[in-house]
Formats: structure tokens, C-alpha cells, sequence
């Protein structure tokens, strides 16, 4: 199914309709201020394992993240963040970043993994964040496309329908996405480290 919401504008009615379909155990491609995600309520298991599967990958391998409304869920999945890592992460969120910390004894319970790291992401995009707000939970975020395939279907919301109606629930289409993926920064050690050079520009923040 795909659903047509406005980027800016969010029609609450069509953000329950693909709450419901969370809620239900659905699994759906959504919109970020990056690519596009294939993602699920976090809370539903067996949804994060189709996720996995989507992707090709098992859960052990697996290397999602966590779209939050704002940093209020990091108590919830990420032991305690260093003053200057938090301060660093209110300059850049809402944004396309990825911080990845270190997960507290809840990450590996959801992801049925030893993880000991979890990445975190509060997108700049309407769309996303009325999800979560409306949803309550976070959602589990892994970009459509892999590193090496970039191709135009990735962008497309229509064109993703096509590719994928047939493996997902619901795509969620919000505007033309991005080709780049979000800019990363390892935080685990307490410095903040860059790991990949994404959208997100770094000038400024560090």
C-alpha cells in the first residue's frame, strides 16, 4: 500500500493509519531528512526480524538504528552520555546524523544479540517524527539502498512502491529522498569520532 502524506503538514488521520499498521506488526519504507528507511516499531520483534530479513541479513549482523522523536528515549536503550557527546547531539538533532553510543542491557534483549552499540537518530523530517510521536516507540531505521547500490528507484517513493509492495506493508511516500545517507560519528569512546561523511555537514558542529 502506498500512502501519500505531506511532508510539511502531516494529515494526522494517514499518520494513525500507518501507526495502526505498526501497531498490527507491519513492517514499512518511510521518509528521513536522508534516504528513505525500512523500518518497524521497535517493540515488535518478529517485525525487526523481517526487517533483518529484508535486508539480508540475520539479527547478529544486523546494524539498525533507532529514529526517536528527541533524545528523551536515550535512558530508555543507551547507558549514560557524556556531557559534551549530549551537548553535541542537541546542536545537531533534529538533522541527518547518526550517533552511535553505547547500548545499556535493553538493546541486546530487542535485537536477540550480545550488542553492546546502537545508533540514534532524530531526523529533521515531519513525516518521522509524527510516526514516533504518534506511535510512542521508537522505530527501528535501516536506509533502503546498500552502500554500493544507489540507484534511482531509492529516491523515488513511487518507484520503491513498485520495487518493494510485495515485501512491505506500507510505503510511506513524503517528497522526492535524498541520495546521501546520514553523516556518522562513533561517540562510544566519550569523543565524538567520524565514521562516514554523509549529508549531515560537520562544519560548525564539532
Amino acid at each position: 500500500m502506498l500512502v501519500q502524506i505531506h511532508p510539511e503538514n502531516p494529515d494526522p488521520r494517514k499518520v494513525r493509519q500507518v501507526v495502526e499498521c505498526l501497531l498490527d506488526g507491519g513492517v514499512i519504507i518511510y521518509p528521513t531528512d536522508s534516504v528513505y528507511a525500512i523500518g518497524c516499531d521497535l517493540s515488535r520483534v518478529r517485525s525487526v526480524e523481517r526487517v533483518a530479513k529484508i535486508k539480508g541479513v540475520s539479527m547478529k549482523e544486523s546494524n539498525f538504528s533507532l529514529v526517536c522523536r528527541d533524545l528523551s528515549h536515550l535512558s530508555e536503550y543507551t547507558k549514560p552520555v557524556e556531557n559534551n557527546i549530549y551537548k553535541l547531539m542537541k546542536r545537531a538533532l533534529p538533522g541527518p546524523y547518526t550517533f552511535i553510543l553505547n547500548a545499556n542491557t535493553n538493546v541486546p534483549k530487542i535485537f536477540k544479540t550480545k550488542r553492546k552499540e546502537i545508533g540514534i537518530r532524530v531526523p529533521d523530517n515531519e513525516i518521522a517524527l509524527a510516526l514516533v510521536s504518534a506511535l510512542g516507540n521508537p522505530l527501528v531505521a535501516t536506509s533502503v539502498h546498500d552502500d554500493d547500490e544507489i540507484i534511482e528507484y531509492t529516491t523515488d517513493p513511487e518507484l520503491i512502491h513498485e520495487r518493494y509492495e510485495k515485501t512491505v506493508d506500507m510505503v510511506v511516500a513524503g517528497g522526492m529522498g535524498n541520495i546521501e545517507a546520514s553523516t556518522v560519528f562513533n561517540c562510544t569512546s566519550g569523543q565524538p569520532e567520524l565514521v562516514r561523511l554523509g549529508i549531515g555537514a560537520i562544519e560548525g558542529l564539532l
